[in-house]
């Protein structure tokens, strides 16, 4: 018995120890990815354009040229030309240039006159999310334009499609999670629980929401990707267009595979519900000492194959249900980040055990909060706890090796909405585990408590008694209230001792932590990794255009602007606070030269990792139009900026003096 309970506290004794080094082990694991984070694509970028953006050309182009940084899909009005009068000038039905995926290029019209053009683009990246942009050419000579680059280039998607759209993603997580989740807790933790009609409730629910999810998201892909409002929902051409599309592939398999799951579910309850082969009595302790040893070895022989049905429809049927819920993973991690950037060959498996890790805990929380609810035993408990404990830990691996991949450097924790949602994330998932460490303390004492820890059977609760009453007797009408409640009752407080109504109220706010889980994974899958947040800028081709050439900005004495922004990124090296000075000249409408110059608090010329210009006329909705900077020395770089309207503009110089320290001063200065 001593040696029994040594056995049971020894690793309760080295528990914390393994927990600290696998922590530091983690730790350092995530610091040197960081550390070694390099470049890498997600959202598609626009590379390059022909012709330029802010050029001049010296006579019309036959067409306009999209370059992206990776594959991208168009749709028939992905690129949109107009004139200074907002009338359109293309041909439509833009198409890939030269077969190449990543590019996107649509005819113009013949006859065009001269002036200042916008061109509005809007495409899917190869990881299924929308993106889109505008941007301005010349023609001959810039001119003044009516458009509104930001109400052309339908950047986001309309409020409610939006917020359906992200509502039908939340909810298709945690329909996956509460169907694999469940049918995983069933075959592995507790197949009598596929009798209990609260479990296949959870089964149907999660299967049922799955699909409808499914379909909605379907129908709502079309008009989030083009910024069209819920009424183009039931265009069936936004449908058949979606269907084209990598994502929509995705949908089309995952409603194939629920219908093969709903085959999977009626074979799951109607095996493991079947009533086993009673095992063979087993002999008073009196017999058990005279029987011999061959009596026993039959006894036992006779007792595995009683139930061995069962053990070969649980392999199977956990088999089926593997090979179901790899498949289900496989369409969300196929058309999401996983599918595009550095190491798509890891990323892709990485990707499916973190969303059948997640189901596992999740759905099994689910299924734990009915069961304690059933009055299932401790030893059940502890199944489940085991699952859940190699849950976690593919989670963690799983988890961290997707920050890496997505984050790239410590700076993106802060600097970007990706990596603010993710510190969201690890905060929830933080909860989480503090409260599974609760529900593991009301473990150990169900199992301390013999009485409590075995699992609680199934009472019959007798219908209740037919009463004849009439509207006006209030004493057979409440008879019958007070039958109706002892009937409803009955079951919800079967096998609720404190100790299990402890558990399950563990249990139930580890399951609330794992619904903000899902809502915020549902947010970072729709945000751009941090590794391209920052780097979403324009940047022009090394040639000029055939057939034209580049305006370049005619300088004239005393029409210099300078402008004087102050900047402070909070950090502590000498780069970190100083004065941004940008000069401009002529300083008006069309091609203007562009200086920029970045000096210490002691005056004296400073470097730094990256710094972006850019100017946003905020009254004509037009911009940011980003300036190509070159390099001139340290702390000074030129350009040239196209500035087709007279007006209130907004200079911003985006400055980040270390990894993690970065800023955005601003100024108005005045056009025209």
């Amino acid at each position: 018995m001593q040696k029994a309970s040594h056995r049971r506290t020894a690793p309760l004794r080295i528990a914390p120890r393994r927990i600290v080094g696998a922590l530091g082990t983690l730790g350092v694991l995530l610091a040197l990815m960081l550390v070694g984070a390099g470049p890498a694509s997600a959202h598609a970028t626009l590379d390059s354009t022909d012709p330029r953006q802010n050029s001049v050309v010296a006579t019309a182009p036959q067409a306009v040229t999209l370059t992206f940084s990776e594959t991208v899909s168009l749709s028939s009005d992905s690129v949109r030309v107009l004139d200074p009068a907002g009338k359109a000038v293309d041909a439509g039905n833009p198409a890939h240039a030269d077969g190449q995926g990543n590019t996107a290029r649509v005819a113009l019209n013949s006859g065009l006159a001269n002036g200042t053009y916008t061109v509005a683009w809007r495409a899917v990246s190869e990881d299924s999310h929308p993106v889109g942009g505008a941007f301005t050419f010349s023609i001959g000579a810039p001119s003044d334009t009516s458009v509104s680059a930001t109400a052309l280039q339908g950047a986001k998607a309309d409020g409610l499609v939006s917020a359906l759209y992200g509502t039908g993603r939340t909810v298709a997580y945690a329909a996956f999670a509460l169907l694999a989740g469940v049918a995983a807790f069933v075959l592995v933790c507790w197949p009598a629980g596929a009798t209990r009609r609260p479990v296949q409730r959870l089964l149907m629910t999660g299967w049922t929401a799955l699909l409808a999810s499914t379909v909605a998201v379907l129908m709502l892909r079309g008009p989030y990707e083009r910024g069209s409002g819920i009424g183009k929902a039931l265009d069936l051409s936004l449908v058949r267009a979606t269907l084209d599309e990598r994502i929509g592939t995705a949908l089309a398999a995952r409603l194939l595979l629920l219908a093969a799951g709903g085959i999977f579910l009626s074979l799951l309850v109607g095996q493991l519900g079947l009533p086993q082969r009673p095992a063979p009595a087993k002999a008073g302790d009196h017999d058990e000492h005279d029987e011999d040893a061959e009596a026993a070895e039959l006894r036992e022989l006779e007792q595995r194959a009683a139930e061995r049905p069962q053990r070969e429809a649980r392999l199977g049927l956990g088999v089926a249900g593997l090979v179901l819920a790899v498949a289900l993973a496989a369409t969300w991690v196929g058309a999401d980040h996983a599918s595009v950037g550095i190491q798509v060959w890891l990323a892709l498996p990485f990707g499916v055990l973190h969303l059948i890790a997640m189901a596992l805990w999740l759905g099994g929380l689910a299924s734990l909060l009915v069961g304690l609810r059933e009055g299932v035993g401790a030893e059940v408990v502890d199944r489940f706890s085991k699952v859940a404990f190699g849950s976690v830990a593919v989670l963690v691996v799983t988890g961290i090796y997707q920050s890496w991949r997505g984050l790239g450097s410590w700076g993106a924790l802060t600097g970007t909405e990706y990596g603010k949602l993710l510190l969201v994330k690890t905060g929830c998932v933080v909860v989480m585990l503090g409260v599974a460490w609760i529900s593991r303390t009301w473990l150990a004492r169900l199992r301390s408590a013999p009485a409590e820890a075995a699992e609680v059977e199934r009472a019959e609760v007798p219908e209740p008694v037919a009463v004849a009453a009439h509207d006006g007797d209030p004493v057979r009408q409440a008879q019958l209230a007070r039958q109706q409640a002892a009937r409803a009752s009955a079951g919800r407080d079967r096998g609720l001792t404190p100790t299990r109504a402890g558990l399950r109220r563990s249990v139930l706010v580890e399951a609330l932590a794992a619904v903000a889980v899902l809502v915020v994974t549902t947010m970072l899958t729709n945000s751009p990794p941090g590794r391209v947040a920052g780097e979403i800028k324009a940047a022009g081709n090394a040639a000029p255009v055939a057939g034209g050439s580049t305006a370049a900005p005619q300088t004239e004495p005393g029409r210099t602007v300078e402008l004087k922004l102050p900047y402070d990124t909070k950090g502590r090296t000498p780069n970190a606070k100083g004065t941004a000075t940008v000069t401009l000249n002529p300083a008006r409408t069309g091609p203007n030269e562009v200086k920029l110059a970045l000096d210490g608090t002691d005056g004296k010329p400073v470097d730094v990792p990256e710094v972006q210009l850019a100017f946003t006329l905020p009254d004509r909705d037009l911009g940011p139009l980003p300036v190509a900077l070159t390099p001139e020395g340290t702390g000074r770089w030129s350009g040239t900026t196209q500035l087709p309207l007279a007006g209130i503009w907004v200079v911003s110089v985006q400055i980040r003096s270390s990894d993690i320290d970065q800023t955005t001063p601003t100024q108005q200065f005045k056009v025209g």
